[in-house]
């Protein structure tokens, strides 16, 4: 059983964000995690592992320093570690990326593509679904468990306060949330290794069926409007009031609201 987990490095918010002059992330200049999402479908590719002896590829788009967030997947226990990176790919939009990672995986043997849910740094939740439609795979999202029936994968599928059981032959792909699994740690010898292991690097001739058209910046169709680090509020409404008046003050706003 060959899996393949697509994880992304992503601003670690807590450093602060900064942009470029064209309104995307400044990537090279800021403190980096794997993202969350994204590690619990690894700890899922990696209990698979564990249980049928499946072998664990992770791939990456990004700057060089990505080969960072593969080399950790690797002490987690990966096998192989994948790094997309071309200065033709930078500036990509969710299409773009997943055209990129699509056009990536095209070169690899896979029975299950796990993906996180979405990336924290955009939230949109899009590139997972995007490239199961470039690979014309099925896709199955919000996934907050996942078991193997033979050919096939079953997968609690998390909707509202109930979840669905859904079942797909694979090859499938398969979106995580961050509370799938608690994700292992790295082990002293896992690290060891992975800062021994080669890394594989593709650019952009490496990119199987995809026209330059839908690549980096120009193959973006979303545009940014705006960027700022930080959301602006205003002060806020201050009053000064008695205990027994500021309880029924603060009673009164939550019926207005309709939170009680």
């Amino acid at each position: 059983m060959k899996v393949v987990v697509c994880i992304k490095q992503v601003p670690d918010t807590k450093g602060g964000v900064k942009f470029n002059p064209d309104g995307t992330l400044d990537r090279g200049a800021m403190l980096t995690i794997m993202n969350p999402d994204d590690k619990a479908g690894l700890e899922a590719a990696l209990r698979l592992k564990d249980q049928y002896g499946a072998e664990v590829t992770v791939i990456t788009m990004g700057l060089p320093k990505a080969e960072e967030v593969l080399r950790e997947a690797m002490a987690m226990g990966a096998d192989k570690g994948i790094l997309v990176t071309d200065r033709v790919l930078g500036g990509a939009d969710t299409w773009a990326t997943s055209q990129t990672l699509a056009g990536a995986i095209r070169n690899l043997e896979y029975d299950l593509i796990i993906t996180g849910r979405q990336a924290i740094d955009g939230d949109t939740a899009q590139v997972g679904p995007q490239i199961s439609e470039h690979l014309g795979i099925p896709v199955i999202s919000y996934a907050q468990n996942i078991k193997i029936d033979g050919d096939s994968v079953i997968v609690e599928r998390q909707y509202d306060d109930r979840y669905h059981v859904v079942k797909a032959k694979m090859p499938c792909l398969i979106t995580a949330l961050a509370e799938l699994n608690e994700p292992r740690y790295m082990t002293p010898g896992g690290i060891f290794d992975a800062y021994q292991a080669e890394i594989t690097t593709w650019g952009r001739a490496d990119l199987v069926d995809v026209d330059d058209s839908n690549l980096g910046l120009k193959g973006s169709p979303t545009q940014i409007a705006r960027a700022s680090d930080k959301v602006r509020k205003g002060a806020g409404e201050k009053v000064t009031l008695d205990p027994a008046e500021a309880v029924d003050y603060i009673v009164d706003k939550l019926k207005t609201k309709h939170v009680i």
